[in-house]
C-alpha cells in the first residue's frame, strides 16, 4: 500500500497503520506473526497482572508485583562503570522513599519524561538491591496524563502479551488496546446462535474484549488459567471448527463405495490352528469390529490402538487373510525398515502352517534394501495379483509399485507418516472401489488427542494383554548408580536372558553432552561387559548390517544389543529380559513406555532401568516417577500429554496434527467433547451447511481447513 492511498479499515489492515506502530515496529510485530489487525486480535495475553490494589511505599515487599502513586523527588543518569550507566528515579509518598532504575534507556528523551514535584503512577516488580528495595524497568506514567490510554493500566487487571522484541510491553499494550477498541466489532461471529445460547457463550466480539482487557471485577484466577468466559468462547470455536471438518470428512467416507468381503466366521478357530494360541477377549472383540467394517458396502476407516504387546499384528494378519479369501490384496506399511522387517518375520512365522497348506496368502517383503531380480519378482507378483500380502516401508508407495486388487491398507505407527503418503498408498489399487484402511499404533493415544488427530476414524482399543505376560519392573537410577543395572545385565545373561542398552545419540556430539551408542559399545565391550557378546544397532547402518545384528540377537548369538531408539517399536525378542535406557530424562513418557515394552515378552519377567544423568527439570522427575508407578500405557499417555502437549507427545508436528492457538487438550477436554457432539450433530442434520444462517460458519470452515478437506478420505 502506498502512503498516498487511503488506509484500509478492515481486519486485513496492516498493523503498520495502527497509531504507535509504523514501519519499524511493524517488522518487530511481523517476527511475532502479527501482520494485520486480525493477527493482533488473536494474539492473546500470556498472563495478567493484578494492578487493582494500590499500595503505599512503606508496605512494599521484596518479590511482589506492586502498583502505587508517588511524587518525583529527583532523577538523573548514574555511571556504574566505564562502559555502563543507569537512569535512576527517586520517588516518595507520605510513607517513604523508593528508587526506580533503568539500564536500557535513551538519555536524550528519558530525562524529559519527568519533572520534580509531579506525581506519577508506577507498576512493576519490587526487588531488593544493595540492601534497599527498588524497581527495575517499571511501567510509569504521569498521574494526570491526557494520553488516550492513561490510567487504564492502573487500578485494573492488566494483560501481559507475548514479547515483541524491541517494543516495551507497555507500548504493546497500548497498541493492542487501540486494535481491540477499533476492530473487535468487525470480527464475524461464525457460531450459530442456538449453539452459543446452549452453552451460554458470549459473542466473539465481546469474548475478545473480555480476554484482552478484562473488567476490574473479573475472576483473575479464571483468566490466568485460560478458563474465563471469553477464553472458553474462543476455545469452543477453535474446537468446533476442527470437529466440523472431521465430521464432514467422516460423512464423505460414508459416500465412498468399498469392496465388501465375504463373511468370515471361522477366523477365531483359524487363529487357534495357525498361531497355536487362543485370541484374547480384546482381540476377538476388535477382530469382530474390523470384519464387520470390511463386510460393509462403505470402506473401513478404523484406528486400532493397542498397548505394547497386546497382539495387534495377529489381528491385522487375520484381517489380511479375510481380504485374500475374497480375492483382495493387503498392503502393510511400516515407517522404518527395522519395524517392517520385524512385521514380515512375525507374519511369516504366524502364517507358516497355513502357507504350507495353501490356506492363507504367502507374504512378500519390499523395502529399499530389496534389489535386482528379487525386487522385480515382488513388483510383478503384486501387479499380477498373485501376491496377496505385501509388507514393507515407504517403498510400497513408489511409482513402479501397482496393485492388481488392493482391498486393505494397514498402516502401522501411522503418526509417522504424512497425510499424502497415506493417500498415495490408498491410490495404489485400480480405479473403482476404495480400499479398507486400518491404521495401527502402539502408542496409546489419550481420548482427547484421538478425537483431534483421529477424530474422523472409528476407534478400536486393545486394552487386554495376552495371558502369562507379567508387568515389567521399572527402576529409576542416577547416572552414578548405573553399575547396578550392569550387574543385573550380567546376572541375566548368565541365565540365558538378553539385554538392550539404549542411548540417545548414534555418535559423540560436540553440541550436546550425551552418551552415544557407538562409543559406549566400544567402551562396554572392553570394560563392564568384556565377558559378554555385544552387538551395535543404529539407524545409519546399512539394512543388511541391521538385519544381521537383529538375527544374531534373536538367535542368542549376542547377549547385549547396544542401540539407539530404532528398537522402540515392533522389535520382539521373547528372551530379552533387561532394558537399560541411558539419559532417560531426555525421552518422553510414551517413548520410554515403548522401549520398556521390548522386554518381558516371554515367560520370564522383565526389568527396565531408567538411568537419569540430570534431574534438574521438574518435568523429567515427574515423567520418570510415573514410569515407576504404572505399566498402564493409557494412563502413561494421559500423563505424557499433560506434561508435554500434543505436538511433542506424538514426536512430530506433522500435517495431520492440529495446532491449537487457544485450546489445551488436557485443560479443555470438556469443551472438546461438547464441541464434537454439536459439530457431528450439525453435519448429521445439514451435511453441506446449506442453511443461510450457516454462511459465516462455512467461511470460517474454509479458512480453518482450506484445501485439507479435499483429503477427506485419508485418515
Amino acid at each position: 500500500m502506498h502512503s498516498s492511498s487511503k488506509p484500509r479499515d478492515d481486519l486485513q489492515t496492516p498493523i503498520q497503520y495502527i497509531k504507535g506502530v509504523g514501519p519499524k515496529r511493524a517488522r518487530r510485530f511481523a517476527e511475532r506473526g502479527v501482520l494485520t489487525v486480525a493477527d493482533a486480535l488473536f494474539l492473546l495475553p500470556r498472563g495478567y497482572e493484578d494492578r487493582r490494589k494500590v499500595s503505599t511505599i512503606s508496605t512494599l515487599a521484596d518479590g511482589e508485583w506492586a502498583s502505587f502513586t508517588a511524587r518525583v523527588v529527583d532523577f538523573g543518569v548514574r555511571h556504574i562503570s566505564r562502559s555502563r550507566r543507569m537512569f535512576e528515579l527517586l520517588l516518595d509518598d507520605e510513607t517513604g522513599k523508593i528508587r526506580c532504575r533503568w539500564f536500557n534507556f535513551n538519555p536524550a528523551t528519558f530525562s524529559k519524561r519527568f519533572k520534580r514535584g509531579e506525581h506519577v503512577r508506577v507498576a512493576g516488580h519490587v526487588k531488593a538491591y544493595r540492601g534497599s528495595l527498588g524497581l527495575v524497568h517499571p511501567d510509569i506514567e504521569k498521574a494526570s496524563s491526557s494520553s488516550d490510554t492513561a490510567g487504564e493500566d492502573f487500578g485494573a487487571i492488566v494483560p501481559v502479551y507475548p514479547e515483541v522484541e524491541g517494543v516495551y510491553s507497555k507500548v504493546v499494550r497500548q497498541i493492542m488496546r487501540r486494535v481491540v477498541k477499533r476492530f473487535a466489532d468487525k470480527v464475524d461471529d461464525c457460531l450459530p446462535d442456538e449453539i452459543r445460547d446452549k452453552h451460554g457463550l458470549p459473542g466473539v466480539q465481546r469474548a475478545l474484549e473480555m480476554v484482552h482487557f478484562p473488567g476490574p471485577d473479573d475472576d483473575l484466577e479464571a483468566l490466568e488459567r485460560g478458563q474465563s468466559d471469553g477464553h472458553r468462547r474462543l476455545v469452543f470455536e477453535e474446537f468446533f471448527l476442527l470437529q466440523l471438518g472431521l465430521a464432514i470428512r467422516r460423512a464423505r467416507f460414508k459416500n465412498d463405495r468399498g469392496r465388501p468381503i465375504e463373511p468370515a466366521d471361522d477366523l477365531e478357530d483359524l487363529a487357534r490352528d495357525l498361531f497355536g494360541f487362543e485370541l484374547t477377549g480384546g482381540q476377538k472383540r476388535v477382530l469382530a469390529e474390523i470384519i464387520a467394517d470390511m463386510s460393509a458396502e462403505r470402506p473401513m476407516n478404523r484406528l486400532l490402538q493397542g498397548d505394547v504387546g497386546s497382539g495387534k499384528t495377529a489381528v491385522a494378519i487375520l484381517a489380511a487373510i479375510a481380504a485374500a479369501r475374497s480375492g483382495a490384496q493387503t498392503a502393510l506399511m511400516a515407517p522404518t525398515e527395522i519395524l517392517a522387517e520385524q512385521h514380515y518375520r512375525q507374519v511369516v512365522k504366524l502364517l507358516a502352517p497355513g502357507v504350507a497348506s495353501k490356506s492363507v496368502p504367502r507374504p512378500a517383503f519390499l523395502a529399499s534394501s530389496v534389489k535386482g531380480a528379487e525386487r522385480r519378482s515382488v513388483i510383478d507378483g503384486v501387479a499380477s495379483g498373485e501376491m496377496k500380502l505385501l509388507v514393507g516401508t515407504h517403498a510400497l508407495i513408489e511409482e513402479q509399485v501397482e496393485f492388481d486388487s488392493l482391498g486393505l491398507c494397514i498402516i502401522d505407527e501411522q503418526h509417522r507418516f504424512g497425510v499424502l503418503q497415506r493417500a498415495r498408498l490408498k491410490d495404489k489399487g485400480p480405479a473403482g472401489p476404495v480400499p479398507d484402511v486400518l491404521v495401527m499404533t502402539a502408542t496409546p493415544i489419550p481420548r482427547t488427542l484421538s478425537m483431534t488427530v483421529y477424530g474422523d476414524l472409528d476407534v478400536s482399543i486393545l486394552d487386554e494383554m495376552p495371558p502369562g505376560r507379567t508387568p515389567v519392573r521399572t527402576v529409576v537410577l542416577g547416572g552414578k548408580e548405573v553399575r547396578r543395572a550392569y550387574e543385573h545385565v550380567r546376572r541375566e545373561a548368565g541365565r540365558g536372558g538378553r539385554a538392550y542398552l539404549v542411548y540417545p545419540l548414534v555418535e559423540e556430539s560436540e553440541k550436546i553432552e550425551l552418551l552415544d551408542a557407538s562409543r559406549m559399545f566400544e567402551k562396554l565391550r572392553e570394560g563392564a561387559f568384556a565377558s559378554l557378546r555385544l552387538g551395535l544397532l543404529h539407524g545409519r547402518m546399512a539394512a543388511a548390517e541391521k538385519e544381521k545384528v537383529m538375527t544374531e540377537f534373536e538367535a542368542g548369538r549376542l547377549d547385549v544389543l547396544v542401540s539407539t531408539t530404532v528398537i522402540e517399536v515392533g522389535v520382539d525378542v521373547p528372551a530379552a529380559t533387561v532394558m537399560v535406557v541411558e539419559h532417560a530424562e531426555r525421552f518422553g513418557l510414551s517413548q520410554l513406555h515403548q522401549l520398556r515394552g521390548r522386554v518381558g515378552r516371554g515367560e520370564r519377567p522383565g526389568t527396565c532401568f531408567l538411568v537419569a544423568h540430570s534431574m534438574s527439570s521438574q518435568d523429567a522427575r515427574a515423567r520418570l516417577r510415573v514410569m515407576e508407578r504404572t505399566n498402564d500405557g493409557f494412563h502413561i499417555a494421559e500423563e505424557d500429554l499433560a506434561i508435554r502437549g500434543p505436538g511433542e507427545f506424538l514426536g512430530t508436528r506433522q500435517s495431520g496434527l492440529p495446532a491449537f492457538a487457544f485450546g489445551n487438550l488436557t485443560r479443555d477436554s470438556d469443551i472438546l467433547l461438547a464441541a464434537r457432539e454439536d459439530a457431528f450433530g450439525l453435519i448429521g442434520d445439514d451435511p453441506r451447511l446449506s442453511k443461510p444462517e450457516y454462511r459465516s460458519l462455512r467461511r470460517a470452515l474454509e479458512v480453518r481447513w482450506g484445501h485439507k478437506l479435499a483429503l477427506a478420505e485419508v485418515g
